[in-house]
């Protein structure tokens, strides 16, 4: 599952970047980006 959750992670942030720079999609992007990086904060204190 954790390695699932990082797939997700690389590819919003992928999404994310190329969003960025290619064309503005909005707001979509960045919350996308924001659940990433709660996710993986959340693994990581599960972890630990």
């Amino acid at each position: 599952m954790r390695s699932l959750l990082y797939l997700i992670a690389v590819i919003v942030v992928i999404g994310w970047i190329l969003g960025f720079f290619v064309y503005d999609a909005g707001g979509v992007i960045h919350i996308l980006l924001v659940i990433a990086v709660v996710s993986i904060l959340l693994s990581v204190i599960r972890r630990a």
